[in-house]
């Protein structure tokens, strides 16, 4: 129950802070008021990385965009420096864990990413990753990408607080995919 002595304002700020949906549309907001009215796909969906990584404390995140075959056709990232991303070969396909989560649309928890049966498919110098949580981006009706993110800083896996971060941007690089990408 709110405190009557607070001012609204306050209130709503409260709330937010406590709410993970609310944080992650109020940054996410915050944020695109910043850009220029006339942007390009790839610059929405890096803020979609960019708050990503910062509001889950992430080491790194990326998001992927898949043609109607489930081929990467676009690729973004936070955490990688200029030299790290240059060195991909490829971006990654995602055939093994996020392989899964583009089929089932169902977040992907890993502790470690490297003994997961399913990990394989990275480009060469692909840095090296141990938790991930992914989940999916849905495009009209179907999966047409993945936002993921890597090792949580501090000594705290993700939780379903960071998942609901996720699947919040998710849906709106979603809405920017089909209204900007297509």
């Amino acid at each position: 129950m709110p405190n009557q002595s607070q001012p609204h304002s306050q209130q709503i700020q409260i709330a937010v802070r406590r709410d993970p949906e609310r944080r992650a549309l109020a940054a996410l907001a915050t944020r695109l008021k910043t850009l220029p009215g006339k942007r390009t796909p790839i610059e929405s969906l890096q803020v979609v990385t960019d708050l990503s990584k910062k509001l889950t404390r992430a080491r790194y995140t990326a998001l992927s965009v898949t043609d109607e075959h489930d081929r990467v056709e676009g690729f973004v990232t936070s955490g990688l420096d200029p030299s790290q991303l240059a060195a991909l070969s490829t971006p990654p396909q995602g055939h093994g864990p996020l392989g899964s989560l583009r089929q089932d649309g169902k977040p992907v928890y890993l502790d470690d990413l490297e003994k997961h049966a399913k990990a394989f498919g990275f480009p060469g110098n692909h840095p090296e990753m141990t938790s991930l949580l992914g989940v999916a981006i849905w495009v009209r009706g179907g999966v047409r990408g993945a936002l993921y993110a890597t090792d949580r800083h501090g000594k705290r896996d993700f939780n379903h607080v960071d998942e609901i971060i996720l699947t919040t941007l998710a849906a709106h690089a979603g809405r920017v995919i089909e209204a900007e990408w297509y």
